[in-house]
């Protein structure tokens, strides 16, 4: 069902960036479908923010870090399960710049920086992979008086899915435009969709 903006709702675009479009090193499928209508969606929010993954060349979320291992196989790590990836996002790379137009930079309050730390992933807006280090958007949207985040971007199944997640565990209103979002696997999609919906997490297919 469409929803109206209001000026306490904060538009959270996640990681529309250069390495997660089609030809990038961590491309999902689809991605570069969504520049337009996030550009829509940014004209029309008061508040808007930017997450970038912002990994140092060592990451250890790397395949490339451990031996013998291969992007998408599943290590444990001190803080659970982590996903071995392509070498994607790195600081300062072409592949890490934010795929969106002067417009959208130029109205954006703040562009939160994820995933920085060499030993910690990090998928949501407001909490690393250990469940415990903040990136400073819950704090942001509480001292300016947001109530609610809407998440559009990339993927829907990882950093859109997880942030979303965090807000209502944060005690925000959340929603998704499904339309302004594209996934990496239909198995995950389907799982973090139906984690969204139990947590009251508010899907909808466009915003007017």
């Amino acid at each position: 069902m469409p929803i109206t903006p209001k000026p306490t709702d904060l538009l959270c675009l996640i990681d529309i960036q250069n390495d997660f479009l089609p030809g990038g090193a961590l491309a999902v499928p689809g991605g570069d479908e969504i520049l337009v209508s996030a550009h829509m969606l940014a004209m029309q929010f008061d508040n808007v923010v930017l997450t970038q993954d912002w990994h140092p060349i060592d990451h250890k979320s790397f395949a490339a870090e451990h031996e013998g291992r291969e992007p998408f196989e599943v290590i444990e790590v001190d803080y659970g399960q982590q996903v071995l990836w392509p070498v994607h996002c790195v600081q300062g790379t072409p592949g890490a710049e934010i795929a969106l137009g002067p417009s959208v930079l130029d109205k954006a309050q703040a562009i939160f920086r994820k995933g920085f730390r060499p030993g910690i992933d990090s998928y949501s807006a407001f909490l690393e992979n250990d469940g415990t280090t903040p990136t400073g958007l819950a704090g942001f949207m509480r001292e300016r008086g947001l109530t609610r985040a809407v998440f559009a971007g990339l993927a829907l199944d990882y950093c859109v899915g997880f942030s979303a997640l965090d807000a209502r565990k944060l005690g925000f209103e959340a929603a998704v435009d499904l339309g302004s979002c594209r996934g990496i696997a239909d198995a995950s999609i389907t799982e973090r969709m139906a984690e969204m919906e139990a947590a009251g997490v508010e899907l909808i297919s466009n915003l007017s």
